[in-house]
């Protein structure tokens, strides 16, 4: 695995189980957007002199209001196509669900089995993988 303290990347996604579901959002149906409308995990682009743990951690507050500490962080890969980036898995009690404030960017959020992400044909394409990668090394 890479260090992430010496490798660049461009953002952090999140793959976060509320209880046997993860939280995803549906993108925004703009065209100057990758991946219109399309469901996605949380997540984003990294801020200038942001670890991975810390991009992933501000993106998961801004998009539905949720705080995570770094050691709720479970499971976390580099991957370098298409673009570099980590990708992190958090755990959370189902009754988190509650407390969940939708940003300003997407159309909403809902959950759903990771599973059914890996094969929804609106997901974003390579998350899907992402998600199974995800599931496999945490043996689910």
């Amino acid at each position: 695995m890479m260090d992430e303290a010496e490798e660049p990347f461009h953002g952090a996604k999140l793959i976060l189980f509320l209880g046997d579901q993860i939280a995803v959002i549906r993108r925004d149906d703009i065209p100057q957007i990758v991946f219109p409308d399309c469901v996605d995990l949380p997540g984003g682009e990294r801020e200038p002199g942001e670890t991975p743990e810390a991009c992933v951690r501000r993106e998961l507050e801004e998009e539905l209001g949720l705080r995570i500490e770094p050691s709720d962080l479970i499971w976390k890969r580099f991957y370098t196509d298409p673009g570099p980036a980590w990708f992190f898995a958090a755990r959370l009690p189902a009754v988190c669900v509650r407390d969940i404030r939708f940003g300003n960017e997407g159309q909403g959020w809902w959950l759903m089995p990771p599973r059914e992400f890996a094969v929804a044909p609106d997901a974003v394409p390579h998350f899907r993988q992402r998600v199974l990668d995800c599931l496999a090394d945490l043996g689910e």
